[in-house]
């Protein structure tokens, strides 16, 4: 592993650890892999808040909408089999259709460019009022809203006809079909392409959005999603996320597709027209930038659940992030995540000068993390999706002191830093510019002291 990516992933679980402590969610997992081979997995919160059981790794999640990466891998493979064409009108393969949509082609569908209804016009299934639905009620609320071939329109349902294609094609049923051709070909333990039985034990229990009612709700979500599962009935981790998206790089050593199908599923079809964030859709894989790196990969929305992967194309990095709550953070984590990665990339590992600047310290405004990299000492926000943006880096002089070499114009950008040190030869406190930056402990203490005591003192007095 490079020394940058290992000193990133020393401080990653920091900086998530202290952001799941702010924001105050259940629970979180973070997997990475690199060049194949998971380098990280981590989780935090918890599983189930009632019970207090801990989140693990193991945990499984409703991931949504990564269920049409793993559908979109199926179809490949069958052209590879030349079972089927992409330019094949999706009404060769299954009848009973409106005939717009029969028209359409398999790629059309692919990329949500079939103009076909998102949810079937009366989607109250995913509020449990309902089953989701079978094929056939699938195949009655397939309806075409605008004509194909127009923009970039999302459809929950497009990918239902995807899994119903497959059936058709394969003889078999989608979800013993794609278990056996592309779950276990990916070599993926912990992936199921819908809710079942067996499950229920393993599954992290997720929980609604905390600002309606001041409190969350317990959302199990353990209702099956039939024929709508190609596109969002998959349950998997974090780990085995990460490990099937590293396979769809055109570039991975070891996937259960060619280069060739992997360069087609990554290939820009159609540009988000309303993103205020450039981002684009290929086959069953969404793609945009970060900076100068590029990714792909899918997000998802379950009730209860919000999760996020992508991969890192010239990095060969995949980095999963899943919450089980509806208002998890995984899409702004992965980003923090990838601005980390960027920081310790572009400047390198710590020297040995460097490294002794470290640990989270907290002042009047707050913690500050100091953070080495190279011949630099970042003093990182972790309260902040990217903690390095405009932040003070600090240029070590000698052992126990540094000059502020970059700063904003309202920062101390020049003045000296001052590592104090205690019993052992241990640092007990930080001045920065003149700023007492103490432990967490020592911190709240003093907080205490300067203002609870006295309020206490004065009511005693009274």
């Amino acid at each position: 592993m490079d020394r940058w990516l290992k000193a990133a992933l020393d401080y990653i679980p920091d900086w998530i650890d202290f952001q799941m402590r702010v924001f105050q969610r259940p629970g979180c997992t973070v997997a990475m892999t690199h060049r194949g081979r998971v380098v990280f997995e981590g989780a935090w919160g918890f599983a189930d808040v009632a019970r207090k059981q801990l989140m693990t790794p193991r945990h499984r999640f409703r991931v949504a909408s990564h269920s049409k990466s793993f559908t979109a891998a199926g179809i490949m493979k069958l052209r590879e089999q030349r079972a089927l064409r992409l330019d094949d009108p999706v009404g060769e393969h299954v009848d009973g259709l409106h005939k717009k949509i029969a028209e359409a082609t398999i790629q059309q569908v692919l990329s949500h460019g079939a103009g076909i209804t998102r949810d079937g016009g009366d989607p109250v299934f995913w509020l449990e009022a309902k089953r989701f639905p079978d094929a056939a009620a699938l195949q009655r609320t397939l309806t075409p809203t605008i004509p194909a071939a127009t923009r970039l329109k999302y459809s929950n349902h497009g990918y239902g006809l995807l899994g119903l294609v497959i059936e058709a094609v394969t003889g078999e049923r989608y979800a013993d079909w794609m278990q056996r051709e592309v779950i276990a070909v990916a070599g993926l333990a912990e992936t199921d392409p819908d809710m079942r039985p067996a499950l229920r034990g393993k599954l992290a229990k997720g929980y609604s959005a905390k600002a309606l009612l001041d409190r969350r709700v317990t959302i199990p979500a353990q209702m099956a999603t039939n024929a709508i599962a190609p596109g969002v009935g998959f349950v998997s981790t974090a780990a085995d996320l990460a490990r099937f998206y590293a396979q769809l790089a055109p570039q991975a050593k070891r996937s259960l597709l060619s280069a060739a199908s992997r360069r087609e599923m990554v290939r820009r079809q159609w540009r988000d027209p309303y993103s205020s964030v450039e981002s684009y859709y290929g086959l069953g894989l969404a793609s945009g930038q970060v900076g100068d790196w590029t990714w792909v990969g899918h997000g998802g929305g379950f009730p209860g659940f919000v999760t996020r992967t992508a991969v890192l194309l010239d990095q060969e990095i995949a980095i999963s992030v899943l919450t089980n709550c509806g208002d998890g953070l995984a899409g702004p984590w992965l980003d923090g995540i990838v601005q980390i990665m960027r920081g310790f990339n572009r400047n390198g590992a710590p020297t040995r000068r460097t490294s002794g600047w470290t640990g989270r310290w907290w002042g009047a405004y707050g913690p500050c993390d100091l953070v080495p990299m190279a011949n630099k000492v970042i003093a990182a926000n972790p309260f902040a999706f990217n903690p390095f943006l405009d932040c003070s880096e600090l240029t070590p002089t000698g052992r126990d002191r540094a000059r502020i070499s970059q700063a904003g114009g309202f920062g101390n950008y020049g003045e000296e830093v001052v590592l104090k040190r205690g019993a052992r030869d241990r640092i007990a406190e930080i001045s920065f510019a003149g700023w007492p930056l103490q432990t967490e402990a020592k911190a709240a203490k003093a907080l205490t002291d300067r203002y609870e005591k006295p309020a206490k003192k004065k009511r005693r007095r009274r």
